[in-house]
């Protein structure tokens, strides 16, 4: 009788498995990207951090890539130490790489992918370098018996089947397409709870990808900082936008083996108080005084576009030059304050270490080179906007299709050799220059700002914009 009532017992509670299903669990994936060394917002992530973790029960954070560029106290930092140790502290499960993380060379790089307490994963960088260990294209990471597999990509998109940066950084390395790779590499949805994609390759080419069918149940994106939670042909897309103002917050629900919900909300970190510890941490950071130290004033604010006037006056003035171009990506920041300029708003401002280069350009060929890039149907980030900002005035036209079809110089002459300072980053990767007589200075454009700042202070910034774009059907 007692095995009949035991037996019993079984199926009852097999029949109420059965009846009560699957066991339901959530996932939460925090996510940052584009932080660009902006560790003055670290506390308040640290803070969101540790309340999700106590309360959600499995918990994953994860970075999208350009962890530095952008903040003196860590771009000048040995090894960029301060943003790497800050995310050790905090626990990340996983990251990928973004084109910044190149900039300070693959020795950096190196030691920062071998010293970090997380997996860096990137699908589509191929290492044939003994500086930059080969990283995995994915890794599974297990918590609470569900089972995520991360896969990584980087933007290949700026040029040469290779991340945005100056070519001497990339030698013996390779980046195979990104959206072949993550395809390749979905493969491994069979041996997951759920698949993500960390992307450094940015909004558009994220949405190329999606556009076809895939495995990803998620994309966590980068590269493009903007804002965006959206569904593409049913999988969700997220991005963050830049400089830690936001933390990425999606929740997964499992029904067993099968995603029932993916849900997705941006985190404003202005919301939390600063985590005290980690607030102290970013201080002694922040305590150097020659970093601190004023090199000169400015009678009023300047803002993107101030300071790109700035940048092509400075660089026509110094090299003699009729006309000066500067690329508004090389401009880190989105405004100068009025009053004392630190020494370390000058390497926010220009963190790169560009030079200055002269040629001598007609008009026509500035005109091609400011349509090529303006119509360039492969580096979208950077296309179809006015990029190039320039000393002399221009207006580029641009047909009912959105295509450039001219650029108007006013105060050119057609036919004339100009002298022409540019930074180094133009000449070496932008596709349409041309000139004679080029000339690699090697003039450091901080060295140049230095000293207008130091021997022309208070400086007045031109915030006024010289290019325009016009629609034909406006004329």
């Amino acid at each position: 009788m007692r095995r009949i009532a035991c037996w019993s017992g079984i199926w009852c509670l097999l029949g109420l498995m059965m009846a009560c299903g699957p066991r339901e669990r959530s996932v939460v994936l925090l996510a940052t990207n584009d932080m660009h060394a902006h560790i003055e917002r670290f506390a308040q992530l640290a803070e969101a951090v540790e309340r999700c973790r106590d309360t959600a029960q499995i918990v994953f954070l994860v970075d999208a890539g350009d962890r530095w560029t952008g903040n003196a106290y860590v771009d000048m930092a040995e090894d960029r130490r301060p943003i790497l140790e800050l995310m050790n502290r905090l626990g990340y499960d996983v990251a990928t790489v973004g084109n910044h993380e190149f900039d300070p060379g693959q020795e950096v790089l190196g030691r920062m992918i071998r010293t970090v307490d997380f997996p860096v994963v990137c699908a589509n960088l191929v290492s044939d370098t003994v500086a930059v260990p080969q990283v995995p294209p994915y890794v599974i990471l297990e918590k609470g018996g569900v089972k995520v597999g991360f896969v990584g990509v980087v933007t290949n998109y700026e040029g040469d089947n290779r991340p945005a940066g100056l070519e001497a950084v990339f030698r013996g390395l390779t980046f195979p397409d990104p959206q072949r790779m993550a395809r390749e590499y979905a493969s491994i949805a069979d041996r997951c709870d759920l698949l993500v994609l960390v992307s450094h390759m940015g909004a558009s080419h994220d949405r190329e990808f999606l556009a076809g069918e895939t495995a990803y149940d998620l994309v966590i994106g980068g590269h493009s900082h903007e804002l965006i939670d959206e569904r593409v042909n049913g999988t969700l897309l997220t991005q963050t936008g830049k400089n830690l103002n936001y933390v990425g917050v999606t929740t997964v629900r499992l029904r067993g083996d099968e995603v029932v919900s993916v849900d997705f909300r941006l985190v404003p970190l202005a919301d939390y108080e600063p985590d005290e510890a980690y607030a102290e941490q970013v201080e002694g950071y922040y305590a150097n005084p020659e970093l601190q130290q004023p090199v000169g004033t400015l009678t009023h604010v300047a803002n993107a576009v101030g300071l790109a006037n700035l940048l092509t006056d400075l660089l026509a003035d110094e090299t003699d030059a009729g006309v000066a171009f500067y690329h508004i990506g090389g401009v880190r920041l989105d405004s100068l304050a009025q009053g004392d300029v630190p020494l370390a708003r000058i390497f926010d401002l220009e963190p790169f270490g560009s030079t200055v280069v002269t040629l001598e350009m007609t008009p026509e060929q500035m005109r091609r080179m400011i349509l090529v890039k303006y119509n360039d149907p492969v580096n979208t980030k950077e296309s179809h906007r006015i990029d190039l900002y320039a000393s002399t005035p221009y207006e580029i036209v641009v047909g009912a299709d959105g295509e450039a079809v001219d650029v108007r110089f006013p105060q050119l002459r057609e036919g004339r050799r100009y002298k022409v300072a540019m930074s180094d980053y133009i000449y070496k990767k932008y596709e349409a220059v041309a000139g004679e007589d080029p000339d690699e200075t090697q003039l450091l454009v901080t060295d140049l700002l230095l000293d207008e700042l130091e021997e022309e202070s208070p400086l007045t910034p031109d915030n006024t914009p010289r290019q325009h774009v016009r629609l034909i059907s406006g004329r």
